[in-house]
């Protein structure tokens, strides 16, 4: 009795330990997988021709702005002094162009849309998604591996830019970058990732939704014209309805007018980026209202303003921005893992 009391308990320790082994080995298998698909779709990425021409598209009209706004800097340095002139070349606009910041935020979701329309619909159009779920990997390794590639082609992209355009700009102003202006360039930098990050979420989701690439590229784009046009003339009209301006000398109205147009307008991720990079690459910026009360700025010390106090403004603005792109991608990760897929 003794003797099998032993050989039953040595038995268990060997099942456990086989099955923490073989949990190991699962685990090294849903790592392994989910790098092979990373690589593979970083390699796609780069190499398809969409990517490049989207690519060639925000190079060439983002360094066209900038010129644009350097011709006009010279002016303002002999009048203004050089206090943050490296600043200028991202919202200074010139004669044609609008500014490089103003391009980013209504071109750079195009960027996202491009790269995450047709990731899973693509993929079970060619018939691919099954035969790739056939493999020995996990299921959300799919979804994980899509997202983070063209996260990775995004920063790429996004700090490619910005190190071009500020060579580019010590060329043609001849003014170096300060300590604080290369941390708010950076930070600029970040929030751009982020915003374009937050619409690949939004892109991947409608690729998830709709079986056709065609029917998910229309959707996204009527969502991103929503957001970047319609979005602040809805918001204009909603807060008109509601606290109606009769008589300019009615400044309470005035007031709740101009604030819920604001707030309304903030629903939007283009208007919580164009107002957070904006107070990050204008230290003169002391506030995010659309206007100020005498009370409000009596005692206040003229200058610009810190570069921790900025941050500090815009903080909320990129907890809002990553809190959007973590729900799009929970609810795309959500409706993948649930979905049938089908050998086609």
């Amino acid at each position: 009795m003794k003797a099998a009391a032993d050989f039953i308990r040595q038995g268990t320790q060997w099942l456990h330990t086989a099955s923490r082994f073989q949990g190991s080995r699962g685990d090294a298998r849903g790592n392994t997988g989910l790098m092979v698909l990373y690589h593979k779709e970083l390699e796609d990425q780069f190499s398809s021709k969409r990517f490049l021409i989207v690519l060639g598209l925000i190079f060439v009209t983002g360094l066209a702005s900038v010129y644009s706004a350097a011709s006009g800097i010279h002016a303002a340095v002999s009048k203004q002094g050089t206090d943050f002139v490296f600043l200028k070349l991202f919202t200074s606009s010139g004669a044609s162009l609008p500014s490089f910041l103003t391009f980013i935020a209504f071109s750079g979701p195009i960027v996202g849309l491009a790269l995450g329309f047709d990731a899973i619909n693509g993929e079970r159009s060619r018939g691919t998604l099954s035969r790739l779920m056939a493999q020995p990997i996990y299921r959300d390794a799919v979804i994980n591996g899509k997202y983070l590639a063209g996260l990775t082609v995004i920063a790429i992209m996004v700090f490619s830019i910005g190190l071009i355009v500020g060579g580019l700009g010590i060329i043609l102003i001849g003014v170096p970058p300060t300590a604080e202006e290369l941390a708010r360039i950076l930070l600029f930098l970040v929030f751009t990732v982020v915003y374009m990050a937050l619409w690949l979420a939004v892109s991947m989701l409608f690729s998830i939704l709709f079986r056709h690439a065609a029917t998910s590229a229309l959707s996204v784009i009527a969502v991103w014209l929503f957001f970047v046009i319609f979005m602040q003339l809805v918001a204009g009209i909603v807060a008109n309805a509601l606290f109606p301006v009769s008589d300019s000398a009615n400044y309470a109205a005035m007031i709740h007018n101009v604030n819920t147009q604001q707030a309304l307008s903030r629903l939007s991720p283009s208007v919580l980026y164009s107002e957070a990079v904006g107070t990050i690459l204008d230290p003169s910026a002391r506030t995010l209202s659309s206007f100020l009360l005498t009370d409000q700025i009596q005692g206040a010390v003229a200058g610009a303003l810190p570069f921790g106090q900025s941050v500090l403004l815009v903080w909320p603005h990129l907890i809002g921005l990553l809190a959007l792109t973590v729900l799009c991608f929970a609810i795309s990760y959500i409706s993948f893992m649930r979905q049938e897929v089908r050998a086609g």
